[in-house]
C-alpha cells in the first residue's frame, strides 16, 4: 500500500472532480425540483457476503454511504446512501456490480432512487477505484444520469486475499446526478 500520500491523492483527485461541476444556468432555474442537479461527496463502506478471493465468484455487495450535497448554487444538504446487489464475479482484483440499487436519503427529507447498470473497475496500488453509471429512478433528478465513483482500500492486508478472504473495503466516494 501507499499509506497516507497515496490516500491524500485520491481524495485530491475527487474533490478536483467536484469542483469541475458545472450547476444549471439560471435560466433553467424555472424546471420541476426534480431535474436538479446534485453533487455529493464523502465516505463510503462495503460489505462482501461471501468475502473476497482471488477466484471471482458470485457476491452480495452493501454499501453505506456518508454525504455532503450540494443540491443547488450555495445550498448543501447531508445526505446518506444505501446500495444493495449482486456482484456476478467479484474477486480482490475486481468487484463487478453492474446491477445495483442506492437510495439516497437527503437532510432536507427528499431521496434518490437510483438503478446502476454498468460498472468499471480498476486496481492501482492496491487501492479500488469503482464507478458506476445509471439513472435516477425516482425521487430527486429524476430521470437524470448518475455516476458513482469509489476509491477504496480494503479493510485487512492484502494478504486476507490468499485466506480468509477480505470481508469490507472503505473509502471515499462521490455521487453525480446530471450533468
Amino acid at each position: 500500500m501507499f499509506g497516507r500520500h497515496g490516500t491524500a491523492v485520491v481524495m485530491s483527485s475527487l474533490a478536483l472532480v467536484a469542483s469541475s461541476v458545472v450547476w444549471a444556468p439560471a435560466g433553467q432555474a424555472h424546471e420541476p425540483v426534480h431535474g436538479e442537479n446534485v453533487l455529493c461527496t464523502g465516505s463510503s463502506t462495503s460489505t462482501y457476503n461471501p468475502p473476497l478471493t482471488l477466484l471471482p465468484r458470485p457476491t452480495h455487495v452493501q454499501t453505506h454511504a456518508s454525504y455532503t450535497c450540494g443540491v443547488g448554487p450555495g445550498r448543501t444538504v447531508p445526505a446518506t446512501g444505501d446500495l444493495d446487489g449482486k456482484s456476478p464475479s467479484a474477486s480482490c482484483i475486481t468487484v463487478n456490480s453492474p446491477r445495483l440499487k442506492e437510495v439516497v436519503h437527503y437532510g432536507d427529507g427528499k431521496q434518490s432512487s437510483i438503478a446502476y447498470d454498468s460498472s468499471t473497475t480498476v486496481r492501482v496500488a492496491g487501492v479500488l477505484v469503482v464507478r458506476m453509471s445509471g439513472r435516477v429512478v425516482e425521487g430527486r433528478g429524476e430521470g437524470l444520469t448518475a455516476h458513482r465513483t469509489v476509491a477504496a482500500l480494503p479493510g485487512e492486508l492484502p494478504t486476507s486475499c490468499l485466506l480468509s478472504g477480505l470481508e469490507g473495503s472503505s473509502g471515499e466516494a462521490q455521487l453525480e446526478i446530471g450533468s
